[in-house]
């Protein structure tokens, strides 16, 4: 077998702890829906589009946001649910890219439906703002190669796959995964970065997520020798 090569920079493993707080802010409409949304924070547009990765870690992440869920259940407007629903946030590289293409969403189906603008949510249904609040904290895992980055996998919690698969990317808008991007610039192998790159994590629970970025690495460490 041939030698690891050593990364040019180690990768610290991070986790974070997460709390959902309430904000106050309130929408009946689809108009104050939308206006919440031109101005709450972009933790709000986080929470209410990750919220469920986030609380069902081993279940599949069917619900696609919590906007598209309301707009359909409490207004009745599904198609405009579906349109919501069909976002691909993996796309996006920011909060607020993927807050603007929420936006135009919503303001292109009110102007082809005008009369979406007279439905109301009776009293107690209303759309309540929610904001996430994470706090990062470093582990005692630092890998200085591939090998110690498989090893250390294995044992990390979701917690920590969460935060350099997610929050790295489209929180802290750094345009990649933590891995990927470590993969790519310390130890040289964009082949590998790619394929953990190209995951659509949003279609899988955090358990087969981890699986998955583990076969990969073990499989191309097995490629390489």
């Amino acid at each position: 077998m041939g030698e690891i090569a050593k990364a040019r920079e180690p990768f610290q493993f991070f986790t974070r702890l997460h709390l959902s707080e309430l904000t106050g802010l309130k929408a009946g409409t689809l108009e104050e829906l939308l206006e919440q949304i031109r101005t709450v924070s972009g933790s709000c547009i986080y929470h209410h589009t990750h919220r469920f990765l986030q609380q069902h870690q081993y279940l599949s992440p069917e619900p696609p946001n919590d906007f598209a869920f309301w707009v359909a259940e409490t207004l009745g407007e599904r198609e405009l649910a579906e349109r919501l629903a069909s976002i691909d946030t993996v796309q996006f590289s920011s909060i607020r890219a993927l807050r603007e293409k929420i936006i135009s969403t919503i303001e292109d189906y009110m102007k082809e439906y005008p009369l979406s603008k007279m439905r109301f949510a009776s009293e107690g249904r209303h759309f309540y703002f929610i904001k996430s609040i994470s706090f990062v904290l470093p582990t005692p895992y630092v890998a200085h190669d591939l090998r110690e980055f498989l090893d250390i996998l294995n044992k990390v919690t979701f917690d920590s796959i969460y935060f350099h698969i997610f929050e790295s990317r489209l929180r802290l808008e750094k345009g990649d995964n933590d891995f990927s991007y470590w993969i790519n610039n310390s130890i040289g192998d964009p082949i590998l970065a790619q394929k953990i790159s190209k995951l659509d994590p949003y279609t899988r629970t955090m358990d087969d997520l981890k699986r998955t970025i583990i076969s990969i690495v073990e499989k191309r460490m097995a490629q390489n020798g």
